[in-house]
């Protein structure tokens, strides 16, 4: 599975090129130009890393970073810059980044800065994580097991399981699941949402995936 990046960038030529860059290294990259734009998509869809540049209009990185962290979330976050200043950078590192670089730069060097953070946030989670007293999930080969025997996936049911695993417990809309799940020029339908759902049912168990008409559903995890 793809890894997903938000790039804030309001120079609409590197935006374009970093984009460009990314998706033929096989990210998945979604570019805003403002700070307003940003957090709307931090909280509505889920991210493997941030790439943040600071002087940007409504809301600056800085201030992004500081009320994300201040949500609780911890998606790893580098923030791009021309200034070069200590007093900033050390400002970036307490906003909560965990990289920074400045410009001009070389996009090959700001590709090994992603693909290492991105290395490293994975290495920290659990690889195997334990769904149920029998099922597994293993989150690095995206290997299900029922009684340790492999269990196959669509790419759909698949992407939706880890969206659910990546959200436990948090009651997730219809839109934010066909986000994740659906490519961005691809039709969803409730049809195919709900046979998703209940095959993974059948696999996980009835009671792990709650339905809310009308609102979504919840992955139960203790």
């Amino acid at each position: 599975m793809k890894s997903k990046i938000l790039l804030l960038e309001d120079d609409y030529n590197l935006s374009e090129t970093v984009c460009e860059y990314f998706e033929e290294e096989g990210f998945d990259v979604v570019c805003v130009y403002d700070g307003d734009e940003a957090l709307s998509k931090i909280y509505e869809q889920n991210f493997d890393l941030l790439l943040l540049d600071v002087n940007v209009p409504k809301k600056s990185g800085f201030e992004i970073l500081k009320e994300v962290r201040a949500s609780g979330k911890t998606t790893p976050a580098i923030f791009i810059t021309s200034l070069n200043s200590m007093s900033s950078l050390e400002e970036g590192f307490l906003s909560g980044c965990d990289d920074y670089i400045r410009k001009p730069f070389e996009i090959k060097e700001l590709l090994l800065r992603v693909q290492t953070l991105i290395k490293k946030e994975f290495s920290n989670k659990n690889e195997v994580v334990e769904i149920s007293p029998n099922v597994t999930f293993n989150t690095i080969s995206n290997e299900l097991k029922s009684s340790n025997e492999e269990i196959k996936l669509n790419l759909k049911e698949l992407k939706l399981l880890k969206f659910f695993l990546q959200n436990p417990n948090e009651l997730l809309s219809h839109e934010r699941i066909y986000d994740f799940v659906w490519d961005y020029d691809e039709e969803y339908s409730d049809n195919s949402l709900r046979t998703y759902i209940k095959n993974l049912r059948k696999i996980l168990g009835k009671d792990k995936i709650v339905s809310f008409k009308k609102l979504g559903y919840r992955f139960i995890q203790e």
